[in-house]
C-alpha cells in the first residue's frame, strides 16, 4: 500500500483510510504503532488518516485506564472504530407477520420486534404494519432514522436488481410491486431488497448453521417452498433471480401442489394459509393418522424437490428452515431420499436461526453495503452481479 505512488490522491486517501478503518474495526482497540505496523502504513498517513476518521466521528480515542500514567508514563493514545456511529436495519416481509431488526455498524443487533399481519391483507396494508414495525423497534432503541446507514429486506419472490418483484404469488398484490421504490421512500439511506430464501442462506452461513460452509442450499420450508444457494461463498441468483424457486416443481406434476398434500380432508388448504399447515403439523404430533400421512406426503415432495437441487449444485450443506425446521421427523427422512437419488449426498441440518433468518440475512445485506462503503470488501456473498 506504501509503494503506491501518483495516480488520484483522492482515491489513495480513501484507499489509506479503509485500510485503516478496517485494522481498527478488527481490535477492541489500537495505538498508531500499532496501526502502523498491521497496514504496513507510513505513521505520519496514519496519523493524518486517524485523524481524518475522528473528524468523521467513525473513530474515537479510548481514555486511558484509571492509574496507567502514574505506573508507567504517558501512555501511547490508543483508538477504536466507533460502530455506534450508525445503524443498520433488517427487514422481513412475510405472509402471517412482518419483522424489523436494527444492528450497530458492527452487526451487533440491538434490538428486534414484529407485528402480525393478514395473510390476505393488501400490498398497501402489509407495508403500512412493516412501517409500523420500524417505527416502534427505533423509538424503543432510540436509534434515529438518520443515524440509519443502510436497509435490509427480505421478500417473497423473485426479486429483480431495484427492488422490483417480478413474480410473487405468495403475497396478495405482490407482482409486479416496486416494492424497493416503496421502502425507500421511507429512508434517506440505501434500500437492498433480497428474495426471502436467498436472504435466510446469507444468514445462515453469516451466523447459523453454514457459518463453516461455502457450498450451502437453504430450504424455506411452506406452502409455496423456496431455496437460497451459496455457491463459493457467493449467493447464486440465476440469471433472472429465479435461482431455487423449487416451488414450481409442482408444475411437473399432477395434483400435487402442497395445499393438496397437506390437506386432511377432500379441500386443498387455502394457498396462502400457513397457519393451516401448522395446524396439520401439530395433529400428526399428536398422532392423528390422517395428518400425519399428509405430513408425509409434504415430506416425500420436499425431499424429492431438495434432491433436484443437490443433484445440480453438489452443496456440502443443505440447511432446513421454515416452519418445516420444527419437525423432529423431517431430517432423517430427507438423508434416506437424498441418498437414493442423489450421487453424493450432502450434510442434512436444521436451521439455528428459525424465524429470524430472513430479518437476520436482510441485515447483512445492508451489512455487506457499509463494509463495502467504509472497509473496501471487495467481495461478499449478497454482492449483485
Amino acid at each position: 500500500m506504501a509503494g503506491l505512488t501518483g495516480g488520484d490522491p483522492s482515491l489513495l486517501r480513501r484507499i489509506n483510510s479503509a485500510v485503516v478503518l478496517h485494522a481498527l474495526r478488527g481490535a477492541d482497540s489500537a495505538s498508531l504503532t500499532e496501526i502502523t505496523r498491521s497496514t504496513g502504513l507510513s505513521r505520519p498517513t496514519v496519523e493524518g488518516v486517524v485523524d481524518g476518521l475522528m473528524g468523521a466521528s467513525l473513530v474515537v480515542e479510548v481514555p486511558a485506564e484509571g492509574g496507567t500514567a502514574r505506573r508507567q508514563g504517558r501512555p501511547a493514545r490508543r483508538f477504536r472504530f466507533r460502530a455506534e456511529a450508525g445503524h443498520l436495519l433488517g427487514l422481513e416481509i412475510g405472509s402471517h407477520r412482518v419483522a424489523a431488526v436494527v444492528s450497530d455498524l458492527d452487526g451487533r443487533v440491538i434490538g428486534a420486534g414484529q407485528k402480525p399481519v393478514d395473510v390476505t391483507a393488501s400490498a398497501d396494508e402489509r407495508i403500512d404494519r412493516l412501517r409500523a414495525a420500524i417505527a416502534d423497534v427505533l423509538r424503543r432503541t432510540g436509534v434515529s432514522r438518520d443515524s440509519l446507514r443502510a436497509v435490509g429486506a427480505g421478500s417473497p419472490g423473485i426479486v429483480e436488481a431495484d427492488g422490483t418483484v417480478r413474480l410473487g404469488t405468495a403475497l396478495p398484490g405482490w407482482t409486479g410491486l416496486a416494492l424497493g421504490d416503496r421502502l425507500r421512500r421511507s429512508f434517506a439511506c440505501p434500500v437492498f431488497v433480497e428474495n426471502d430464501a436467498n436472504a435466510a442462506a446469507v444468514a445462515e452461513h453469516w451466523k447459523g448453521s453454514a457459518r463453516d460452509c461455502d457450498d450451502v442450499v437453504f430450504v424455506l420450508a411452506g406452502l409455496s417452498p423456496g431455496a437460497g444457494s451459496l455457491i463459493g461463498g457467493r449467493l447464486h441468483r440465476g440469471f433472472g433471480g429465479a435461482a431455487g424457486e423449487i416451488g414450481a416443481l409442482h408444475l411437473l406434476g399432477r395434483e400435487v401442489t402442497p395445499e393438496t398434500l397437506l390437506s386432511t380432508t377432500d379441500e386443498p388448504l387455502p394457498p396462502l394459509d400457513e397457519q393451516a399447515v401448522t395446524e396439520v403439523f401439530a395433529h400428526a404430533r399428536e398422532g392423528d393418522v390422517r395428518a400425519a400421512a399428509a405430513v408425509e406426503r409434504y415430506i416425500q415432495r420436499l425431499v424429492h424437490d431438495v434432491a433436484a437441487l443437490v443433484l445440480a449444485l453438489d452443496p456440502e450443506l443443505v440447511v432446513i428452515g421454515g416452519w418445516a425446521a420444527g419437525l423432529d421427523g423431517v431430517l432423517e427422512p430427507l438423508r434416506q431420499e437424498l441418498a437414493r437419488y442423489c450421487l453424493r449426498s450432502p450434510r442434512v441440518t436444521l436451521s439455528l436461526l428459525g424465524e429470524a433468518a430472513v430479518s437476520t440475512g436482510a441485515l447483512r445485506l445492508a451489512l455487506d453495503h457499509v463494509e463495502a462503503e467504509l472497509f473496501a470488501v471487495e467481495s461478499t456473498v449478497t454482492a449483485r452481479r
